[in-house]
Order: C-alpha cells, then sequence, then structure tokens
C-alpha cells in the first residue's frame, strides 16, 4: 500500500458520515464522542453476513467496476456527500490496480445529507450513459463545490457532472425515471435492513469490514484472495 492510501487511514476515520439527524432539541445533552480505536495491523476476522442479508447486498441495477467474474466483491455502501467516502475513493481505486482480475466493486448509496439524494440521481443517470466511474469521481474530487453541509449546492452537481461527460439533458431526465424512483427506495431498504449507520461501509465477499481503515480493507480483500485461491480446484 503507498503513502496516499496509509496517509487516508485517520482522515477516513474522522470524516465517515452518519445519517444528519431530523432537528435534535436544543437542550438535548451531548454525550462526548468516543475516542476511535487505534487500527489495528491486520483486520479482525468476521463472520459473513447471513444467506438472507448477503442477498440484499448486489442487485441488477447496481453499479460494478471489474471484472463480472472476480473472485473477491467488495460492496461499498457509499453516499456522495460523505468526506470519509471522498478519501477512500483512492484507496478502492489502488485496490482495483493492484487486482485488476480478480476484485470487483459493487457500488450501494447511502442517502445521509439533504443534498445525497440528487447526486445519486445523477449517477443512475450516468450509469445509463456508461459514465458512471467519471462522474462519481469528479463529484469526490470536487465534493466542496457542492456538498457542504452547510451550505449545499445542488445545482453545481450537474455542472460537475458535465465536466465529466455526462449528456445533462438526458440525464435529467432518466434521472426522474420511476427507475431511478425504485432504485432509491431499495437503496434505503437495504442500508436499513443491513444496519449501515455510517459511510463509507464495505462487506468483502459478504463480510463486513467492521474496523474502518484502508489497511484493514487491504488485508480482508488479500484474505478472501488466499480463501478464493485455496478453494478453487
Amino acid at each position: 500500500m503507498n503513502k496516499i492510501a496509509s496517509g487516508l487511514i485517520l482522515i477516513a476515520l474522522l470524516c465517515s458520515c452518519a445519517r444528519e439527524p431530523a432537528q435534535p432539541a436544543a437542550d438535548a445533552a451531548q454525550p462526548p464522542p468516543a475516542a476511535s480505536p487505534a487500527p489495528s495491523a491486520e483486520p479482525a476476522e468476521t463472520a459473513p453476513l447471513a444467506p438472507e442479508l448477503a442477498a440484499r447486498l448486489v442487485h441488477p441495477h447496481s453499479p460494478v467496476i471489474g471484472p463480472p467474474d472476480a473472485a473477491v466483491t467488495i460492496v461499498e455502501v457509499l453516499d456522495p456527500a460523505c468526506e470519509g467516502c471522498a478519501s477512500f475513493a483512492p484507496v478502492v481505486r489502488e485496490i482495483l490496480f493492484m487486482y485488476p482480475e480478480d476484485v470487483r466493486v459493487v457500488v450501494r448509496f447511502a442517502d445521509f445529507h439533504d443534498v445525497s439524494e440528487q447526486a445519486i440521481r445523477l449517477l443512475a443517470a450516468a450509469q445509463r450513459q456508461d459514465k458512471f466511474e467519471a462522474a462519481l469521481r469528479a463529484l469526490f474530487d470536487r465534493q466542496q463545490e457542492w456538498a457542504s453541509h452547510h451550505a449545499p449546492n445542488a445545482a453545481q452537481i450537474w455542472k460537475i457532472a458535465a465536466d465529466a461527460g455526462v449528456d445533462v439533458a438526458r440525464a435529467r431526465k432518466d434521472a426522474a425515471a420511476a427507475e431511478v424512483e425504485e432504485l432509491l427506495r431499495q437503496e434505503a431498504a437495504d442500508v436499513m435492513v443491513l444496519k449501515v449507520a455510517r459511510t463509507p461501509a464495505f462487506f468483502v465477499n459478504g463480510r463486513p469490514l467492521d474496523d474502518l481503515g484502508a489497511r484493514q480493507l487491504h488485508a480482508l480483500v488479500q484474505a478472501e484472495l488466499e480463501r478464493a485461491r485455496r478453494a478453487s480446484p
């Protein structure tokens, strides 16, 4: 793992996003944030999800990056407006670069911020134009322009998409389609059932990455690759 990925561990831990609360009481006592545990060198062995939960990880509409028959599937639940998701993007790209034939990434969406839904709609429309990766990278790279939690700017999402090569006129129509409404419903339902409380969240061959960190994600992917190689005839 290179220095960039290593340096992102702490940033990602600090910037992970949770669903924005709905108007908490002004006088509610807020407990102090718990100290983040120091990242371990190796991920703790986690059991794969139960079959009924694992079946909800991937849907036909889910964007896939990498070979469809890869031995290892990383399911990433992300919010395009989440700083932690943006900081993890180079880590995910590095893993795909290291294992171009063996790893694929399936993207799922969490709508945890006010402006997230518009970005998810845009990404679903960009997928229809084979521009999903370009649009997602552009939204992450220019996240500060549109996803400020104090002053979000949904209009800027479409300008960024245009710069990434998306046909915006077509994308606006596709983003309002019934299929995208169903996608949003399905994503929200699965986020709830899978108990995803923060983004990014990762599942590697159905095993949740409980200890979020770049090194831990690399290690879990490597462990699953070795498991797949041992199982192959």
